[in-house]
């Protein structure tokens, strides 16, 4: 549990005071999140070590709680002070923005993604105020209805099919997902005999407005610019996280419709150390999706039987941001892996 408290909670510190400084410091935070966490998973050795996924992992579920938590402080912190007077001001709130976006798109999220595949009411509920607060709260129906039912198909827009680009993925990923958690959610409320009322959409709408009301009430339009700057980038990680973890693997259709099963070969993984902490082990997609109750110090890694990353899951996100260096990199190691299976 040292290694993923380490990883969570330095940042936080940190990005208070970048949103204090702003400029130079706030540079070498953002520095910190990124250059620094691919440096230290290139030099030091991979983590193939599994535990006991039988473990009850309180600690884990605590630590899952305060980073929500958390997150909520930060963002109060990062409108007031970065669209407000107080904290850094012009330019140099730009770096501070960016510290943000990465923090809450590789921890926030991973965070928010385990506390919605909790079976506690209140952790999930955390997990849906989180991703509100990132003006995405959609993902947390889309996620476990839609994504984790249809992965690894063409049914599912959070897959990224073979040859095609982020961009054009982001685009059918963020709408496709709205849309199809939309309509699974409604017909699951209908089949309960249940009003519109409780509607789980309403609340993630509301709730966005309500987020960007209070950025208003605290800071301004500054604080309502910050909001969405920072909750469009993270945004982008959430989906870039989507598209390189399943990009061009597929599952089998039956004769008779039914998919097979999800297995270890539908998803990429990574055993880069530091920023599996960061992301709470995140990397070990496989087993996720496998066991998508498992807590995430139990998730496992598996050398053989799952298909590797080259690069940590942050890198690879950026070499996706090239499209011809992501299929360069990507496609021979790919046609290999499908060699195997």
């Amino acid at each position: 549990m040292l290694g993923f408290l380490v990883a969570t909670l330095v940042p936080i510190p940190l990005l208070v005071l970048a949103t204090a400084m702003g400029g130079p410091v706030a540079w070498v935070v953002l520095a910190y999140l990124t250059l620094f966490t691919a440096l230290l998973d290139h030099i030091l050795p991979y983590s193939w070590r599994n535990v006991d996924a039988a473990q009850e992992f309180k600690p884990a579920h605590g630590l899952s709680i305060a980073l929500g938590v958390a997150h909520l402080f930060l963002t109060v912190i990062a409108v007031r002070y970065l669209g407000g007077p107080g904290g850094a001001e012009g330019w140099d709130v730009l770096p501070a923005i960016l510290a943000y976006g990465v923090y809450f798109g590789q921890v926030s999220h991973p965070n928010a993604h385990e506390l919605i595949h909790r079976s506690g009411r209140e952790a999930v509920q955390l997990g849906k105020i989180v991703y509100t607060s990132m003006m995405f709260g959609h993902h947390a129906s889309a996620h476990p209805k839609v994504h984790h039912v249809y992965v690894a198909t063409p049914y599912d827009p959070n897959t990224a099919l073979l040859g095609e680009g982020f961009y054009s993925f982001f685009a059918r990923a963020w709408m496709g997902s709205f849309r199809e958690g939309l309509r699974i959610e409604s017909h699951d409320l209908k089949r309960a005999g249940r009003s519109w009322t409780a509607h789980p959409y309403i609340g993630y709408v509301l709730g966005g407005l309500g987020f960007v009301l209070l950025a208003a009430l605290l800071a301004g339009t500054g604080g309502v610019l910050v909001l969405l700057a920072i909750s469009g980038f993270a945004q982008v990680q959430i989906l870039l996280s989507d598209y390189v973890q399943h990009y061009g693997l597929e599952r089998g259709e039956f004769e008779n419709g039914k998919l097979e099963p999800v297995r270890a070969e539908h998803s990429w993984n990574s055993p880069h150390r530091v920023t599996s902490a960061m992301m709470l082990n995140a990397p070990r997609h496989s087993d996720h999706h496998m066991h998508p109750g498992r807590i995430y110090p139990g998730l496992q890694i598996d050398r053989e039987t799952m298909p590797m990353l080259p690069r940590s899951l942050p890198v690879m996100a950026v070499v996706a941001l090239l499209p011809p260096w992501w299929r360069r990199v990507m496609h021979p190691r790919l046609l290999k892996w499908q060699g195997r299976v």
